[in-house]
Order: C-alpha cells, then structure tokens, then sequence
C-alpha cells in the first residue's frame, strides 16, 4: 500500500485520537477546532433563552469575541479592523484570526499627484530630452562637447594622424578640444611629445581604478588624455566589471562641458576598449587607406556599429569615411575611391588625405602637421576636412 494511500490503523479512533494506558481516549486540543454540535454557553455569551446569533462562528475565530463584542481594557469598544483573540486562545488560533482579508485603502492623496509610480520607476520609459537607461553623458543637446570617435579595426589607415590633425584643426577654428588616446601604442600622446612609459597615470587608470580623467589630461597643442602601454592589459582587467562598456562614458562625464569637442583613437581592433569609445559617442569617423583590402573592414565596423545602437547607444552615427594615404597617381587609389563612393554614397567625405612625408615628420618633433608645417599641402587638408565636418559633416 502506497505512501499516501494508508488505510487506518488498527485500535486507532478515526477521530484521531491516541488510546490511553487506561482504555479511554484523552482530551486533547485539535489541531483545527471543530464546533460541538452542542456547545456550552460561556458566562459571557447569552443564554439559551436569548436568540442566538444568526452568523455561525468560523473555527479560526472560535474562543475570539467578534469585532462587536470586543472591548479594551478600560471598557471602550475595540476596533472593529483589528480582531481581538481571547486570552484562552492558542497561538494558532490567533494567527488565522489575524489573517482576514486587506483592510480597504485609504484614498489617494491629492499631493501625491504627479509623483512616480511603483510600475513607472520598474519599467522606465525615455522621454523626449532624457539621458539614455544608463547612459552618464546623456544626448547631444543636453551638453556642450560633441563626440567623436575614429575607428577601423584596421591598422595603419591614418586613424592617429587624423585624430591629432582634425582635433588641431578644430583648435584653429576657436574650439576647445580634448582627445583621448585610448591605443595602447600611445601614438597620439607621443605625438605631442609626450613619453608613454613615463607619465604617472593614463587612461587604464581611469579605465580600470576610476581615478577622475582630468588627472591624466596633458595640455599641449590641444589637451589630452594620455595613453600608456598598461592599457594593453585594461580589456582583461575590465571584464569582471560591471557596466564595463560604460567606463569611458562615466569618466567623460566629468569634463562634457569643458570642451566643444572629445576625439578619441581607438586601438586597431573591435574589443573592449572600442566599444567603450563607440558607447561614449554621437559620431564615429572611419579613415580609410584608398586600398582594396582596407576597405573590406569597413562591413565587419558597420556590424559593430549595429550592435552597439542595439544594446549599449542608439545615437551613435558614422559621420564620414575618409579616404586617406591616397596617391593619385595610380590606377588602383582612382578605383578604390570609386567603390567607397558607390557603396557608401554620401557618407564618404569630400576631402581626401593624399600621402605627405610631413605627416612621418611632424610626430618626431612631438608636433601636429598644422604647427609642424602650417603653410604646406599636409595641414591644408585636414584644415579643409575640419571646414567639412563643421559645416554638415559628410553630406
């Protein structure tokens, strides 16, 4: 016979009481009281004469006034929302008199209008002007600096040389400008003469132990972030981290107001530390050496780019393709450039960075083009190409 299917024990009374040494059951209290059909009537309860009460007590109740009859101690009526339980009453008991159904709410305060909701602060919703879910910076109208990354995950595309040239550049127009080096190279802070091994703190300390940014801002030509080879090993140190891809974003935060313009380099590659540069901006600018090969990156970005609007910022838009290194002499620049305009359209920009030995130069004296040779050929296309970005971007 199964577990749950027992039949009764023999000698034991179906009323589940035990038998006693001496052959009568004893009286124990059960464990849900049952009404008698016949009860005694109790000093306080009325008398047999007397008409009895015309709702039947429930067992959870029984041994407890009702909310009529209840009385303090000082002999004033009780509340009728609290149930009193006799003092005879066991715990049980008085544990399922208490539990009855809610007590009615009060209405709604007329000064509570307008405050949030329960359901409204669990399932926020954006509203026209509020910061992205997470976001420390918030929208482009909100603040004072523009955003702007430069991406390829293909190395060598000028990406370095165009982030030091057009932030100068911005500099010349009147702007106040920052750039970050997040390249763990560190080409654009020695770029500006700056030794990568020997600055105290760099961008993986903001990265990695939170120190403020402006702790590692060098004013040079323009100011910048500094870059060094620790941030090599940020990625790893990073992907514990909570809200790691928010880092770069938490950390500009602090300085969005002080500048016109944040260009940030990105390393040669689409991890961590680029998605953190992407997260953090309005728009990305994607050089792009006038060669076949180099322009095959460009489908694997837009995949990046995709994702990151998806999950981590939706206002994130390339503002241009640059063609760079471009030597028009040859046959294969003229054709690649045809095929970046016929696929891309509008978003190729309308300058073009042609090959100078000015920009192999210009690092070596820890100097931008434009300071290095400010008259030559080098720096008049970046100037040109700050003029285009100014004015509507790419289109």
């Amino acid at each position: 016979m199964g577990l749950f299917n027992r039949g009764s024990k023999p000698g034991v009374p179906l009323n589940g009481h035990e038998p006693s040494t001496n052959g009568h059951a004893p009286e124990r209290e059960p464990v849900a009281p049952e009404r008698s059909l016949e009860p005694d009537a109790p000093e306080n309860e009325p008398s047999a004469a007397e008409e009895p009460p015309t709702v039947e007590e429930t067992p959870a109740a029984e041994g407890a006034k009702s909310a009529d009859e209840a009385v303090t101690s000082d002999g004033t009526p009780a509340s009728a929302d609290e149930p009193q339980i006799d003092g005879d009453s066991t715990i049980e008991q008085a544990v399922a008199a208490s539990s009855g159904p809610p007590v009615n709410q009060e209405p709604p305060d007329p000064e509570d209008e307008g405050r949030i909701t329960a359901t409204d602060a669990l399932t926020p919703s954006r509203r026209p002007g509020a910061k992205i879910p997470g976001a420390a910076i918030g929208d482009e109208s909100e603040r004072r600096a523009k955003i702007i990354s430069f991406a390829n995950q293909k190395g060598g595309v000028a990406k370095t040389t165009t982030t030091l040239n057009l932030a100068v550049a911005f500099a010349e127009s009147g702007h106040e400008v920052l750039a970050v080096d997040l390249d763990p190279q560190g080409n654009l802070t020695m770029s500006q003469g700056i030794d990568p091994d020997k600055v105290d703190a760099s961008m993986y300390d903001v990265l990695v132990d939170h120190i403020p940014i402006r702790d590692v801002i060098h004013k040079r030509e323009i100011d910048i972030a500094v870059a060094s080879i620790d941030l090599a090993g940020a990625e790893i140190a990073m992907s514990m981290q909570i809200g790691r891809e928010r880092s770069l974003e938490k950390a500009l935060s602090a300085v969005i107001d002080d500048y016109d313009f944040v260009c940030i380099d990105t390393p040669p590659s689409l991890g961590l530390l680029t998605v953190n540069a992407l997260t953090a901006s309005d728009k990305v600018i994607v050089p792009v050496q006038c060669e076949y090969l180099s322009m095959r990156g460009l489908v694997q970005l837009q995949n990046t780019l995709q994702m990151i609007r998806e999950n981590l910022n939706p206002r994130v838009q390339i503002e241009g393709i640059l063609p760079t290194m471009l030597d028009s002499r040859t046959v294969h620049a003229k054709e690649a450039v045809e095929i970046l305009e016929e696929n891309f359209g509008e978003l190729v920009f309308k300058s073009r960075i042609r090959k100078a030995i000015k920009f192999a130069e210009a690092p070596v004296r820890g100097a931008s083009v434009l300071k290095y040779d400010p008259k030559g050929n080098a720096a008049s296309y970046y100037r040109e190409l700050a003029k285009e970005v100014l004015t509507n971007g790419a289109s």
